[in-house]
């Protein structure tokens, strides 16, 4: 199979997820579209672990490891993207998101040991001079317009502390998988059900009923993140991952915002200007290097996994 093609597919997908986000947005609450969305997808994956003759059977310690890697990965972190993503267009989302490869290199610092090097070092502050240059960038739009600066503040604390769970879900999915040696589908496919389960406690105790829209919209944007972006990407993002290695395959997450910029100027109406350019061009600059090949294998710092 043509890699280049799942390698586009993966990324393609992946950067439209956060513009289908917005459609999720209106009348039913996030934490019941959220818990459809990722029942959707660990039943889809449980199908597909059935008929390819993968087992589920863990053991009490690996259903804690995975319950965890579940809640930060599948639920915490979602939920707070969806709130932002009320604040924030898809695009601004993305970008937030590129640098959960930077807060990997940190995290792995502080729970693996992992040594950090100048390069790494260098390469984090170029990526986060970068993001702050998008956001000053958009708030002086705000700004001369009289547009609501405080919310917009809110969508982006929300979507940062979002992306940093992310990334402690990254390094439970890395213990989980160094301890206790579980292969990543099935894992992933337990991980989705208690994410949903998690989701589903949290809006019961919200006091938030259940509803659902039936409206082409909602329907056909929450069958795309489910199957489309919580189980096709990751079944072409796993090719690619055997096929052509971590190092190499990483650079989906590079391509990922830019995909999201460009969808975003045609469906929400967002505003390119110069800032915007310098500062997605250091955002990506810092992805690059830190995914650098020398320095990567080196360093064996985890991977993102967006869902």
């Amino acid at each position: 199979m043509n890699y280049f093609f799942l390698y586009f597919i993966t990324a393609f997908i992946w950067g439209s997820t956060w513009l289908a986000i917005h459609f999720q947005l209106g009348n039913v609450s996030p934490l019941w579209s959220l818990a459809y969305r990722f029942t959707m997808a660990a039943v889809l994956l449980w199908i597909y672990c059935f008929f390819t003759k993968r087992s589920l059977k863990f053991n009490r310690k690996q259903h804690g490891a995975i319950a965890l890697q579940g809640l930060l990965m599948f639920s915490l972190n979602y939920i707070l993207y969806y709130f932002s993503a009320i604040y924030l267009n898809s695009g601004v989302l993305a970008v937030v998101f590129a640098t959960i490869i930077i807060m990997n290199i940190f995290n792995s610092r502080l729970f693996f040991k992992t040594p950090i090097d100048l390069p790494l070092f260098l390469a984090a502050i170029i990526g986060l001079l970068g993001l702050t240059q998008i956001f000053w960038s958009e708030f002086s739009k705000l700004y001369a317009v009289g547009g609501d600066l405080k919310n917009f503040g809110l969508g982006l604390v929300l979507a940062i502390v979002a992306t940093y769970i992310a990334s402690l879900g990254n390094m439970a999915s890395a213990y989980t998988l160094k301890v206790h040696n579980l292969p990543v589908i099935e894992s992933n496919t337990i991980g989705m059900a208690y994410g949903a389960l998690c989701l589903t406690i949290f809006a019961v105790l919200s006091g938030i009923h259940p509803t659902f829209d039936i409206s082409l919209t909602y329907v056909s944007s929450l069958i795309y993140l489910g199957l489309f972006g919580s189980v096709i990407a990751f079944g072409t993002y796993f090719v690619l991952l055997n096929q052509i290695g971590p190092e190499r395959v990483a650079y989906v997450f590079v391509l990922t915002p830019i995909i999201a910029l460009i969808l975003s100027t045609f469906f929400e109406n967002f505003h390119w200007s110069i800032g915007t350019f310098v500062g997605l061009f250091f955002v990506l600059l810092g992805n690059v290097l830190v995914l650098n090949k020398k320095y990567f294998a080196q360093k064996n710092t985890p991977l993102a996994k967006p869902a």
